[in-house]
Parts: structure tokens; C-alpha cells; sequence
């Protein structure tokens, strides 16, 4: 007799609209720097463009644990063991602050050579450098905030992480105006300011978080908790986390070089790239959202030994999201001069901006197979095969076909995209024909047996 505790479906609706709404909000932070900061000039939103991917690369980097522990509490909540899920979560806090202290010391350090690496243009150093010194010295509240929100979704509530992240976003507007335009006799302060406003933002999210990690989770991080690590607990979040973390820096590595290619075009190429990007995010997070939304029910699926319903959620989820994310980019492609000319008034961006954002309706599609069936993979257990083929297709296909297309044969960002569709659409074909050959099914069966053993007290948490 199975004597695991009755266990509801979330919805994934309801899961994932605030998820939306939330990244949304997130991306949003960056597309207003983007658009307050062109108000100074096309180079400063070239120059802030390179530096937040040295910033997004360590907010990758923090999500290894966030995602670990995100799929392994929702084993815990799914299989009846909520002590198990307060005893991960509280792991993955301490862990991802530390974490975020290594990285925040060795960007604050290293920005200028860092900022090298990427071939940003001298002329653009004198924006990007103090910026990213900011940010890089306290990417640490990132860490924290990252690892807090990941609980929260994993117990189901995403709607009070997206109020955090309105908020954060609010403030951050409000400051970037007032040092950006010198409002109420503050100093104006130029990309620097943007980095105080941002800096100030975060760290109010953080107490925000904090306190409801207590009020909803029932979750009370205490001083000395940042100083246990258990090994168990540690192991069992980055069995899952290191290899998802290693597709994310995979991907966004093998972005940097691409962009690097860009950079070497041009500085005109750079901001078309800049600008095209920041659109196509928007469209991003509808397969980010409904990907999260589905890993947070598969995980409790998983957790609660309902295999057969966990195959059959994520072929209904990719429905969605296909519908979804299809829609969008229709419409961010016939909308893109228009909204583009929010951004810049220089034609020639515009028009090349525009044309990489249409051709994106053959690119979407791909990403959007790709994504939702990679976390659904990971929810399962099954978390090294995507890294395996990730790190295969982008390093052995997308990368040299970038420079081959893009550099060699003076394609321009035409061959960078069309490098980026071959890559997207070759794993997501591979990931879904893994997913219905049901070879995820062993790991499955794996971690609700261990769930089953922790909750009985066979082995400790």
C-alpha cells in the first residue's frame, strides 16, 4: 500500500503567468537601462549591452543551485516531505551566498580585463568599465535573491516573487531617472548611476524575499545556517543544478564569443544586436515561463511516483507553448520598426534590428522545443544527457558556423542567426524523440524511491 500523502496538480497556468510576469519584470530592468541609457548614445547602450552579459553570466552561474534545489524540493513537497524541502531550501541559500561573495570579489577585480575579453571597443570602455565594476561587486544580492525565489516557486508561490520583482522594478526606474537626469538636485550620474539604482533595488527585493521565505514557506534562515553545508543535502541539489548550470553557461559562453564575432564587424553591428536581443527576450520568457511552470508540476508528479501523468504534462505544456511564443514573435515581428524607434532614431538600426527579429520566426520556434522539454528532462532526474548534447551542438556546431557565416563568408549577423536557429532546432529535436523514447524513466523512478526513503527516515535528509 502506498502511503504517500494525497497530492494536487498545480495548475500550470497559474504557476506560470506570474512566472511571466516576474521574468518579464527581470528583463524589463535591462530594456529600461537600455532605453534611458540611449539617451546618452547608441555606444553607451553598446557598451552597458557587453557588460550585463559578464553580469548575466554569473546570474547563470547562480542559478545551478537555484534550479537544483528548486527540482529537488518540489521531490520533497510532491512525495509527502516538507522537513526535507525546509532542510534543501535552507542549503541552497547558504550555499548560493557564498557563491555569489567568490564571484562579486572576482568581477569587482577584474572588470577591465574582463571587459577586454569581450573586444569592446576603447572608445566604449569609459561607460562600460565602472558599471560592471558596480555590479560585479555585489552580485552577491543577486545570488541570494535567486536561490529565495527558487524556493518560493518550488512551493507554488509565484505570484509573490512577481510583486518582489515589480517592485524591485519601480525602484530601479525611479533611481535610474533621478541620477540619469539629475532629479531633486541629485548628481547626474551618468551608466554609473544606473548601476547605484540597480545595486539599491536588489537589495530591497532581498529583505522582501527574506521575509516571505518566513511568512509563506514557513522558512526562517538563521545566522549560522550560511555556515552548515551538509554534504547529503549539497549532493543531492547539485546532482541536478551542476549539469542544468552547465548548459546555461554553455549557452551563454558560446553567446559572449558569438557577440565577440559581432563586435569585430563593427560598433553598428554591435548596437543591431544590442537592440534585437533585448526585444527577442520578451518572447523568451513565454517558453521560460511555461518551461518552469512545467518543471515545478513534473517535479511534484515525480515526487508522487505519477509517471505516466508527468509524460503526458509536458506533450500538453509544449502545446502551449508553442501557441504562445509563436503568437508573440508574429507580432514583435510585424511591430518591430515601430517599437525599435522607441529606442533609437538611426535607420540603419532600425532596419537591421527589424530584419533579425523577423528572421527570429524561424528561430523561435526551435528554442521553444528545446527549452521545454530540457527543464522537463531535469525535473525528471535526467539532467546530464542535456548538457551533454548542449555543450556538443553549441561548441561544434553553432560557434564555428557563427564565425564561418558570419565572419568568413561576411554574412554579418545574418550568418549569426541562422547559426543560432541550426543549433536551437537540432536539440530541441533530439531532446522531445528522448522524451517520448521514455529514457528519462529510470531517473524518475530513482529519485521517488530516494524521496520515499528520506520521508520514512530509512536515510537522513
Amino acid at each position: 500500500m502506498n502511503d504517500t500523502p494525497a497530492f494536487t496538480k498545480p495548475r500550470l497556468l497559474a504557476l506560470a503567468w506570474p512566472i511571466f510576469v516576474e521574468h518579464g519584470l527581470h528583463v524589463m530592468t535591462s530594456t529600461v537601462d537600455t532605453f534611458m541609457v540611449s539617451h546618452i548614445s547608441d555606444g553607451a547602450v553598446a557598451a552597458l549591452g557587453v557588460a550585463n552579459q559578464i553580469v548575466v553570466l554569473a546570474i547563470i552561474v547562480f542559478n545551478f543551485v537555484g534550479i537544483g534545489a528548486s527540482i529537488v524540493v518540489t521531490h520533497s513537497l510532491g512525495g509527502g516531505d516538507p522537513s526535507g524541502a525546509r532542510a534543501i531550501a535552507t542549503t541552497a541559500v547558504a550555499t548560493n551566498f557564498w557563491i555569489g561573495a567568490v564571484i562579486s570579489l572576482g568581477v569587482f577585480l577584474c572588470a577591465a580585463p574582463l571587459l577586454g575579453l569581450m573586444q569592446l571597443p576603447a572608445g566604449l570602455m569609459i561607460y562600460a568599465r565602472p558599471f560592471l565594476t558596480l555590479m560585479g561587486g555585489t552580485l552577491f544580492l543577486e545570488s541570494i535573491n535567486l536561490a529565495v525565489s527558487a524556493v518560493l516557486r518550488a512551493h507554488g508561490h509565484t505570484r509573490e516573487s512577481m510583486l518582489v520583482t515589480l517592485g524591485q522594478n519601480v525602484l530601479n526606474a525611479f533611481g535610474n531617472a533621478v541620477f540619469l537626469f539629475g532629479l531633486f538636485g541629485a548628481p547626474t550620474l551618468g551608466v554609473t548611476g544606473v548601476a547605484l539604482s540597480t545595486i539599491f533595488s536588489r537589495f530591497v527585493a532581498m529583505i522582501a524575499l527574506f521575509i516571505l521565505l518566513r511568512k509563506q514557506a514557513g522558512i526562517r534562515i538563521q545566522f549560522l545556517d550560511f555556515f552548515r553545508l551538509p554534504a547529503r543535502r549539497l549532493k543531492r541539489i547539485l546532482a541536478i543544478g551542476l549539469p542544468a548550470a552547465g548548459e546555461n553557461v554553455s549557452w551563454w559562453l558560446a553567446f559572449m564569443v558569438v557577440t565577440s564575432f559581432t563586435a569585430r564587424m563593427g560598433e553598428g553591428q554591435l548596437v543591431i544586436q544590442t537592440y534585437a536581443m533585448q526585444i527577442l527576450y520578451f518572447v523568451m520568457i513565454i517558453s521560460m515561463s511555461v518551461a518552469l511552470g512545467t518543471e515545478i508540476i513534473i517535479g511534484h508528479l515525480v515526487g508522487a511516483g505519477r509517471f505516466a501523468e508527468a509524460y503526458d504534462e509536458l506533450l500538453r505544456n509544449l502545446r502551449t507553448s508553442f501557441f504562445l511564443a509563436c503568437g508573440a514573435i508574429v507580432i514583435v515581428a510585424v511591430a518591430a520598426p515601430l517599437v525599435l524607434r522607441a529606442f533609437t532614431t538611426d535607420t540603419a538600426v532600425i532596419a537591421g534590428a527589424a530584419f533579425l527579429l523577423r528572421f527570429s520566426l524561424l528561430l523561435e520556434p526551435g528554442r521553444v522545443l528545446n527549452i521545454v522539454v530540457v527543464n522537463s528532462l531535469r525535473a525528471t532526474g535526467d539532467a546530464r544527457f542535456p548538457i551533454l548534447l548542449g555543450a556538443l551542438s553549441m561548441w561544434g556546431l553553432w560557434v564555428p558556423l557563427a564565425w564561418f557565416l558570419g565572419l568568413r563568408l561576411e554574412w554579418g549577423l545574418s550568418g549569426v542567426w541562422i547559426a543560432m536557429m541550426c543549433d536551437e532546432w537540432l536539440r530541441g529535436v533530439i531532446m522531445f524523440r528522448r522524451w517520448k523514447s521514455r529514457r528519462w524513466l529510470l531517473h524518475a523512478q530513482r529519485v521517488h524511491t530516494d524521496i520515499q526513503a528520506v520521508r520514512t527516515g530509512i536515510v537522513p535528509a
